[in-house]
């Protein structure tokens, strides 16, 4: 059969009315197209002599009893060989169609010239594809029953997957409520933010200005005190000065009363002159100018005890140190603190005993800090300063800290109470809290945390 009779006589006739080049692509593709249509009467062909070869061997296996599974197997074969012979002639037909639609598109690509040169590129590729295709039709055949009964299963998964679907749906639903309402609460909240963040400016302003006019104030007061503490010294020495003359050199021209009035004088000016002095020390607390020097504790206590050797002496004092530790400390600050602490121990002591105080010192990791509730993460140093003298009233712990503040009788007691205000301000200027414990008639403890490091 020759290719150029498949030709129809309608594209026979448009060719002789187009070019030659259009003819010869045209005569190319149809050539393409009748090759296709012998390689399939080629192949149905080969089939039927499949068919009769397959034939002489079923004969060939009747004759062995043992092939008759065989031939079992060999007709269901069979079966599906003439199942693909039947889809071979229907795509033979549907070739022809195709065939017969082509026709009609070669009539429609003289005007689509341009749009030809492309479909013809495609169409080269789809004739290969095709030749692919026949082979894997047998294949896709086999993989479809496959699919169906995946397909199934997938059905059922499908099923599943809507209900979840569906509850995904309803969630969503109560999950874009509660969005809207996050976001209209979240509007609010930058809306609050804004006013608050304009309130902090503002409060940041009023506290730079309070801190500067406590600057000035503190500054103030500072030379307030050191200029009034040392004014008043000097009427104070005359009335002193004067009070005791009066005592040595006219004593005698006075009367007892004349004599114990001018006793109160000189008393009340004692008390004055203590008074200036304590005031000064607590000046000297408040001091911007800290300098701190890493010192071992035994050196300070050694020192405030050589100090007041005569105060010991008189009283019999027993001290025990223990244990103490390198520390970064103000030296001259520290040694204030120790000699008003040591100075309260003596004063407060039980009558008819003598002084017993205690010392020690230990250290403080950073996890202990944080259960005691410490203002700073760091390691501190504890001093425990300890008496066995007569106490106070737990509920007083904070207030013997205030100054001027006395929990004992003033005639029994001498004193200004300022000594433990002067300790606390020492303390808070080492970065620490002093904590006070006591127990009436059983004596006092002043618990002293100080950080290890002072690098503020």
């Amino acid at each position: 059969m020759k290719n150029e009779n498949l030709i129809p006589d309608s594209i026979i006739q448009l060719m002789n009315q187009g070019g030659s080049n259009y003819n010869n692509e045209l005569i190319l593709v149809y050539k393409k197209l009748a090759l296709q249509i012998e390689e399939g009467e080629k192949h149905t062909a080969e089939l039927f002599t499949a068919n009769v070869e397959l034939a002489f061997q079923n004969q060939e296996k009747e004759r062995a009893a043992e092939l008759v599974i065989a031939n079992k197997e060999l007709a269901f074969q069979n079966h599906e060989k003439e199942n693909r012979a039947a889809e071979l002639v229907i795509a033979n037909k549907e070739l022809i169609f195709q065939n017969q639609e082509k026709e009609k598109r070669a009539a429609e690509l003289v005007i689509a010239n341009k749009e030809l040169i492309f479909q013809n590129q495609e169409k080269e590729k789809r004739a290969t594809e095709l030749v692919i295709a026949n082979k894997e039709l047998i294949f896709q055949n086999q993989e479809k029953e496959k699919r169906a009964a995946e397909l199934v299963i997938a059905n059922k998964e499908l099923a599943f997957q809507n209900q979840e679907k569906e509850k995904r749906a309803a969630e969503l639903a109560v999950a874009n409520k509660e969005l809207a309402f996050q976001n209209q609460e979240k509007e609010k909240r930058a809306a609050e933010l804004v006013i608050a963040n304009k309130e902090l400016v503002f409060q940041n302003q009023e506290k730079e200005k309070r801190a500067a006019e406590l600057i000035l104030a503190n500054k103030e007061l500072e030379s307030f005190t050191y200029i009034s503490s040392h004014d008043l010294q000097e009427p104070l020495r005359k009335i002193q000065m004067f009070s005791n003359r009066v005592l040595l050199e006219e004593s005698k021209k006075l009367s007892q009363k004349g004599v114990h009035y001018f006793e109160r004088i000189e008393h009340s000016a004692l008390h004055m002159q203590t008074l200036i002095n304590d005031l000064l020390a607590y000046s000297r607390t408040t001091e911007t100018k800290r300098k701190f020097e890493k010192i071992l504790l035994n050196e300070i206590v050694a020192e405030v005890m050589d100090s007041m050797e005569e105060e010991l002496q008189e009283k019999e004092a027993i001290i025990e140190i223990t244990d103490l530790c390198e520390v970064t400390i103000i030296p001259f600050q520290f040694r204030q603190l120790l000699q008003n602490l040591i100075t309260n121990s003596l004063k407060f002591c039980m009558p008819e005993q003598k002084p017993h105080i205690s010392i020690t010192c230990r250290y403080i990791d950073k996890n202990e800090a944080s259960q005691k509730e410490m203002p700073l993460e760091t390691e501190y140093y504890c001093i425990n300063f300890s008496d066995k003298g007569i106490g106070f009233d737990s509920q007083y712990k904070d207030r013997i800290f205030e100054i001027f503040q006395r929990l004992n009788d003033a005639k029994s007691y001498e004193g200004t109470g300022i000594g433990l205000t002067i300790v606390k301000k020492i303390v808070e200027n080492h970065n620490g809290i002093i904590i006070a414990k006591g127990e009436v008639g059983t004596g006092a403890t002043f618990e002293i945390y100080i950080p290890v490091n002072q690098n503020f």
